[in-house]
């Protein structure tokens, strides 16, 4: 389970002297969005120079505009980077993983197999399924993503299958078990932060994560249907012959797998698995594929470049290992730097506010609490941001209009969980660009889950599906408020 060792500001945790305006607010705001457009939209460059500007910007308003000291600036940064330090490990631990599962064998056997029994029609749609029960079963869209998701990668090519369809089907399948599952980190905040019972806050997103998976999973099988046509002829025999003449694929080789989601379904959280995978890894690299002690820990550090006879499989099975990890690493650390910034300044506490004071209705305050959490993935990069924030923020709204708390925590998730792997300079959009090796905005339109958790939560408030009353008997009253 996620846990903060501090509270984000509210808005009436600010002193007045330190509470920035709504225009000081929305001076770096809109930096972020003229540097990031600007520089990465029509000057196409890395984030990292856009990412640095907006830090600058947005520190030199509250230094010298807010009268803030440096200290507490860095202290804004040091909370963010210490929310955010396990998703920094992951990334380093995932780069070596996918490493030593090439290695190893594991990733190369699951794509050998998965050629044999997966069909292109089928492909995207049973794709999205299996992501889904994996996520479900060990609570972590991350860790289905950065080794299922990788083969599938690889098994989808095989089949003629484009690589951002693929990532976009593992993507909707893994964020939907996750959210479902009460194993997930982001699952357990929603409700701590918001007062929720955790089965109860479960039990809030069924219906929608039904339905948007469920219109998901038929975009995909229309997609399959369209995409996925006739094999050129011996294409699949080539990619199982190249795999098949480089590793040896006995059923040892799935000893990572077995390690790391075994960990995993019995309860050990996603860093600690993820870490025994890496050993399971290099010692199956030892153990099946003959390497010595040296060279597979080598493999661990350098990655690994395998030399199969056809560059598709090259491609494909191409690892950076733990050093290959620094491009990824350091436009995580500049946007959680960026958003602790923003946090600490007070900035996301009074944009919260004044989009508080805007609601007028039960409707308008699911709305405005799942605006609320893709805003604030969009500037803090930090999926717990998003629903920290506005789950502290909104939820004495929520007893004001008499509402269930599970109606918010539904609502933070619902919105905030799937959306962040949307933004280029989210840790999840960078994390999943580079385990999957296609860019965020190509496998932007064929994440419909991600767009579908949002739209289904607001459908089911526009029609009072998603409000609901403590008090069955003080309903009717309190349902004037939307009138």
């Amino acid at each position: 389970m996620a846990s903060l060792d501090f509270e984000p500001l509210t808005y009436g945790e600010l002193s007045p002297e330190r509470r920035p305006t709504l225009a000081q607010a929305l001076v770096p705001v809109l930096g972020v969005i003229v540097f990031l457009g600007i520089g990465s939209g029509y000057l196409k460059l890395a984030p990292h120079g856009p990412l640095l500007w907006s830090i600058v910007l947005t520190g030199l308003v509250g230094y010298y505009w807010m009268d803030l000291s440096w200290e507490e600036i860095y202290d804004g940064i040091a909370d963010s980077l210490l929310m955010g330090l396990q998703a920094l490990l992951i990334l380093f631990t995932i780069y070596a993983l996918i490493a030593t599962w090439v290695s190893s064998g594991t990733i190369p056997g699951l794509m050998y197999y998965g050629l044999s029994i997966l069909t292109p029609k089928v492909f995207l749609p049973a794709t999205a399924i299996l992501a889904a029960a994996v996520a479900f079963s060990i609570g972590s869209s991350w860790t289905t993503a950065g080794t299922l998701g990788v083969a599938f990668i690889g098994i989808g090519s095989g089949l003629g299958i484009p690589e951002p369809m693929t990532a976009g089907a593992i993507l909707s399948g893994a964020y939907a078990g996750d959210k479902q599952s009460p194993l997930s980190d982001t699952t357990n905040l929603a409700a701590a932060v918001t007062n929720t019972d955790l089965y109860d806050h479960i039990r809030a997103m069924r219906t929608g994560t039904a339905i948007a998976l469920g219109i998901s999973l038929i975009l995909y099988a229309a997609l399959g249907l369209r995409a996925g046509g006739a094999i050129p002829e011996g294409q699949v025999a080539e990619i199982q012959g190249a795999l098949a003449g480089t590793y040896n694929l006995s059923p040892l080789v799935f000893l990572p797998l077995v390690v790391t989601f075994g960990l995993a379904l019995y309860g050990y959280p996603a860093l600690p698995s993820l870490v025994a995978g890496v050993f399971a890894g290099v010692f199956t690299t030892i153990l099946v594929q003959g390497a010595g002690f040296t060279a597979a820990w080598d493999v661990f550090l350098n990655g690994t470049a395998p030399e199969t006879g056809t560059k598709l499989v090259n491609d494909l099975l191409a690892a950076g290992g733990l050093s290959g990890s620094a491009w990824t690493i350091t436009v995580v650390v500049a946007a959680l730097s960026l958003g602790g910034l923003l946090e600490g300044l007070g900035i996301l506490a009074v944009l919260a506010h004044h989009l508080a004071e805007g609601i007028r209705s039960r409707t308008g305050l699911v709305v405005s609490s799942g605006v609320s959490a893709i805003l604030v993935n969009l500037f803090s990069a930090q999926q717990y941001m998003a629903i920290v924030i506005p789950g502290m923020t909104l939820r004495n709204l929520y007893d004001e209009y008499d509402l269930e708390s599970s109606d918010l925590s539904r609502a933070v998730e619902a919105a905030g969980t799937p959306t962040g792997a949307l933004i280029p300079w989210h840790a999840g959009g960078v994390y999943m660009a580079s385990v999957f090796g296609v860019s965020t905005m190509a496998y932007f339109p064929y994440y419909f889950f991600a767009f579908l958790s949002p739209l289904v939560l607001f459908a089911m408030a526009l029609t009072g599906r998603a409000t609901t009353p403590k008090n069955t008997a003080d309903s009717s009253a309190a349902a004037s408020a939307d009138d």
